[in-house]
């Protein structure tokens, strides 16, 4: 059960971030080891001033027009996602539109189920994971395990809170990759066409506001500002942020 936490608590974004997380745990949607990844990435969002710097914000909008400009886009959802942006996941895949599909590292049956409830209990959209009737090759744990009608015939995949190795395997099946992770030092982050060093409840409301922006604009002009990127220098930047970051604090 949630606990009340004053508004004007200098914690209280954070508090309530970790609250929703927690009480998913004890709800069967969030695996228990998604605490520690939850602080993992917390830890690197004190170091970031919590709040979305100028590379977050343009990494979004790249992000945002690799996903308009795709044939088959998917979001990719596990435990933590779904807990703390439920409402915003569907928001960004019908304005895109885009494809939800579940997926899961700790995967059980009871778990896909509440994940998928979740969902239709707020959109009647299809959402894909159930069947797991494909698989990423060169994964042999159950993250593995896809829809061949969504994640293993998309084009570009938002796989946020990702762990490196699905992320690579994903690559190799020539896929355009977009992540959003706090920790520019992952192998997901230097993996990934697109890296969002950000939190999550952020950064999909920053992708959404930028889909909707560029939705105005010709497709050919949206494709100029995606082939434009680059993800090292983005992660180069990130760092240099840092650096310059921490030597003013101390």
């Amino acid at each position: 059960m949630m606990t009340t936490i004053p508004k004007n608590h200098p914690r209280y974004k954070s508090l309530k971030t970790r609250e929703k997380i927690s009480d998913a745990m004890k709800k069967g949607i969030v695996h228990e080891t998604g605490l520690i990844a939850h602080g993992r990435g917390e830890a690197f969002d004190y170091l970031i001033g919590e709040k979305s710097v100028y590379f977050a914000d343009e990494a979004a909008k790249i992000a945002a027009a690799m996903l308009i400009t795709a044939k088959n886009p998917v979001l990719s959802i596990n435990g933590n996602v779904a807990a703390l942006v439920l409402d915003e996941i569907i928001e960004l895949s019908n304005e895109i539109p885009a494809k939800i599909e579940i997926n899961l590292f700790h995967r059980t049956n009871e778990r896909i189920k509440r994940i998928n409830e979740m969902f239709t209990n707020k959109t009647e959209k299809k959402i894909y994971g159930l069947k797991a009737d494909g698989l990423i090759p060169g994964l042999e744990h159950d993250r593995g395990l896809c829809d061949k009608e969504g994640i293993l015939s998309s084009d570009v995949v938002l796989v946020p809170l990702e762990d490196g190795d699905r992320c690579h395997a994903l690559k190799n099946l020539n896929k355009k990759i977009i992540t959003i992770d706090l920790n520019p030092l992952s192998r997901t982050s230097k993996c990934a066409d697109v890296t969002i060093v950000d939190n999550v409840i952020r950064a999909i409301p920053n992708i959404n506001k930028w889909v909707k922006l560029l939705k105005r604009e010709d497709e050919k002009s949206i494709k100029e500002i995606s082939n434009r990127w680059d993800n090292a220098k983005n992660l180069s930047e990130v760092l240099n942020f840092l650096s310059k970051r921490l030597n003013s604090l101390f």
